[in-house]
């Protein structure tokens, strides 16, 4: 392997290679101060892109649509593909990105070997998987989510891009923008939730985080909306399974936060694991290049999973890597991650004349266009900073703001006689649960470059937050898991020993209240952690049923990375915790929560089932025909042996303190094409304590050309108000807003009657209506 060489005399060769650029045009007419000429005009851009275009060799093409694992990491099956090749394949310029390369020097010794032996010395791209932090880790996103505070998720974004690119990377996988209504899919946690409209809301501000207002800043890195499309619709909740979803539910439930990402100017999109309707994603032409790329004039670029253009051969949609490859750049897929195809496979497809060289010219247009927006062609080694890896990441700031956005993610599920919040002088308190003194598993899945068993425990946070003279006891009760985490490896969860639990209900007979924690390990959920029992496991249930015999002043706090069925645990306990997987600081929010230094107002992005047997269960349903059963009749839509409504519904999330809704008005009680009318309500809090609110707007269209949902959210507005105090909060309900994807295969808003509801969950009742007239 070859030592660093000196940055000057990388730059000194890049810089001949700008010279002889510039003699065809490349950098227009200042082409020896390309720094000069600015990169918001597209003109130039275009002109940059296509003059290196021109000079390149098909083999240089087809380098710039592999990405390789640079096995600093691993986050999917092994490649065949060994170092020195990779290497070899690094100085002939066969490779256009790597991903997994987590430092500075990875970083830095890739690009040189780039730079130092190439012939066009085209940058590569860094990716990575920064999901909910890098070094500093936020709460999971469908955790984070239930803030319900935009401008908090932007700034987490924001800070994870600045650790990531201190680190020597450029490109985030990420936001996931998948909708889900599946609790039993293990990467609804890396998402935000059920609804289109508030994950677009969150999709774009996570996006806006990573990319910032100029992409070519050092702290900002290329974001990538994934995964494209229906990926969270996977039959049975199973991971990489069938996807079947009709036209108007893909148009109107999966795509609406892709569009949106690609409407805010996400630099790449991922393609999806799952087929749709028979078309693997990563081969499918109608989502890629027509709806993505034409339909929605999108010019950034699409990087296959991993592996997935490869897989099509285990889908029975391709019988080889090369006629893997022909289909994939055909349906429009730019960049194979780690799938091996197009290097094996394009160069002979277009030399047969069965891929024209024009689908992979405008392939690598696009990723150079990445490169150019984030200026790498002006400083390959602008990531490369060995200051800032030391300075900008695992701050005393970001940590404080993981705090600070964690207590905000947390969600008050249940508070019957308001045994919350706690008193900090509270004689005892027994701290007990798996989770209680577990430091690893509030990291969560999809978590970065965190250092295992760093974050702040349940156990740790309480102790930091009471009274000297408090007495904390502390019982584990049950395990969890049996074996060591791996992320790779399947889990051994722990479904029988109960052997601590005499232990935990000698120490909960005496104290004055019970913390329990409980729920799932870090890597129950996450990608390939789907299961199909998402309730508490057994030894779990029994040693909450144990504690609850002897004591039944019990505070559940429930850690997990998915809607769990708690129907049994939620029916006894006074008082529950939705509490998620936290991240760095997640034991200091906690306690922060249930201590009363701050007030929850986190409010549930997805419906959690009362039973398994209900998924997938949402809020934005649609009526049926049968939906009601007045004479009380078996026929109609329901179970026999459960209720039809979630156990806590979309939206839901209780204070420490009330809110009155009233007054609900609305400025006139129709509209037409080109107008609009304003609906507003008064908010007051009655209660004794200062406290947030997520206001929120539902409308139904009551007739459409195709049935329509019961309710869908159509705004919020997150308020705070001291007690006693009012608020008036309004929303502008115009055309736009009622638009959907209709019978006539377009996106248009019908003439036709409305309800309007605005409360504090989903279950509101408020209502008022108007008329739509065209």
């Amino acid at each position: 392997m070859k030592t660093r060489k000196n940055i000057t005399q990388v730059l000194t060769k890049y810089t001949l290679l700008i010279l002889l650029l510039s003699s065809i045009n490349l950098f227009s007419q200042n082409s020896t101060k390309t720094n000069l000429i600015p990169m918001n005009n597209k003109n130039i851009v275009e002109n940059k892109i296509d003059s290196l275009l021109s000079i390149m060799t098909l083999k240089e093409k087809i380098g710039q649509l592999v990405l390789y694992n640079g096995s600093w990491d691993v986050t999917g099956p092994p490649s065949d593909v060994g170092n020195k090749e990779k290497y070899e394949k690094l100085k002939n310029g066969e490779v256009g990105a790597m991903l997994n390369v987590t430092s500075v020097s990875g970083a830095r010794e890739l690009q040189s070997l780039v730079m130092d032996h190439s012939r066009l010395k085209i940058p590569l791209l860094f990716g990575y998987d920064v999901i909910h932090g890098f070094k500093t880790i936020f709460p999971i996103p469908l955790g984070e989510s239930a803030s319900w505070d935009i401008e908090a998720i932007e700034k987490s974004s924001s800070i994870a891009a600045k650790e990531a690119t201190a680190s020597g990377i450029n490109w985030a996988f990420g936001p996931m923008v998948d909708i889900s209504r599946d609790a039993r899919w293990g990467r609804i946690m890396e998402g935000a939730g059920e609804d289109p409209f508030l994950g677009s809301k969150i999709a774009v501000a996570r996006i806006q985080g990573f990319q910032g207002n100029d992409l070519s800043d050092n702290k900002t890195l290329a974001a990538c909306a994934k995964h494209f499309a229906a990926y969270g619709f996977a039959e049975g909740g199973r991971d990489y399974n069938t996807v079947s979803i009709g036209e108007y539910e893909l148009y109107n439930t999966v795509l609406p936060p892709f569009k949106a990402t690609a409407k805010a100017g996400v630099a790449t999109m991922m393609s999806a694991f799952n087929e749709v309707d028979g078309i693997p994603a990563t081969g499918h032409k109608k989502l890629q290049r027509e709806i993505l790329k034409k339909d929605w004039n999108w010019d950034g670029f699409i990087v296959s999973d991993w592996a997935s253009i490869a897989e099509m051969i285990y889908h029975g949609y391709a019988k080889d890597k090369i006629h893997a490859a022909e289909r994939a750049i055909i349906a429009g897929n730019d960049m194979d991650m780690e799938g091996r195809a197009y290097e094996a496979g394009l160069e002979k497809l277009v030399k047969e004349g069965k891929v024209d060289e024009k689908l992979i010219d405008d392939a690598v247009k696009r990723i150079l266009k990445v490169k150019l927006d984030l200026g790498l062609f002006d400083d390959p080694f602008k990531y490369c900073d060995e200051t800032r890896e030391k300075k900008d990441i695992y701050t005393k700031e970001n940590l404080e703001f993981s705090r600070n956005v964690a207590k905000k993610s947390i969600v008050l599920l249940k508070n019957d006689k308001d045994i919350l919040p706690l008193k900090k002088d509270i004689q005892s308190i027994a701290v007990i649960g798996p989770l209680a003194d577990d430091k690893d598993t509030p990291i969560g899945s999809w978590r970065g470059m965190a250092t295992a068993n760093s974050a702040v425990s349940l156990l740790e946070g309480i102790k930091a937050k009471v009274d000297k003279n408090v007495k904390v006891s502390h019982a584990q009760g049950v395990k969890l898991g049996k074996d060591e985490r791996n992320f790779i490896k399947e889990l051994a969860i722990n479904r029988e020993d109960t052997s601590g639990i005499t232990e935990a209900v000698d120490i909960a007979k005496s104290a004055g209240l019970v913390v329990l924690a409980i729920g799932e390990e870090a890597f129950q959920s996450g990608e390939a952690r789907s299961q199909a029992d998402i309730e508490l496991t057994i030894p779990q249930q029994k040693l909450f049923e144990a504690i609850y015999e002897v004591n039944k002043n019990i505070v559940v706090v429930l850690m997990n990375g998915r809607p769990m069925a708690i129907t049994h645990v939620a029916e006894k306990a006074p008082a529950i915790v939705e509490a998620w997987h936290l991240g760095s600081e997640s034991g200091n929010a906690i306690a922060d929560v249930l201590f009363g230094d701050y007030n929850p107002s986190g409010k549930l992005p997805v419906s959690f089932p009362r039973s398994v047997g209900q998924v997938p269960i949402y809020y934005n349903a649609k009526n049926t025909g049968r939906p009601s059963n007045p004479e009380g009749l078996v026929f109609w839509s329901h179970y026999t042996d459960e209720k039809n409504e979630p156990l806590f519904p979309f939206g839901h999330g209780l204070s420490y303190t009330t809110f009155d809704y009233k007054d609900l008005k609305i400025s006139s009680s129709s509209f037409s094409s080109g107008g609009n009318i304003n609906v507003s309500i008064t908010v007051t809090n009655t209660g004794k304590r200062k406290g947030k609110e997520v206001v929120q707007l539902y409308i139904r269209d009551l007739i459409g050309s195709l049935t329509r949902p019961v309710k869908e959210l159509k705004g919020f507005e997150l308020i705070e108000l001291e007690p006693g105090k009012s608020k008036t909060v309004s929303f502008i309900i115009n055309e736009e807003t009622i638009q959907f994807y209709t019978v006539n295969r377009k996106w248009e808003a019908e003439p036709g009657e409305f309800k309007v509801f605005i409360g504090g969950s989903s279950n509101t009742l408020l209502e008022t209506g108007f008329s739509f007239e065209k």
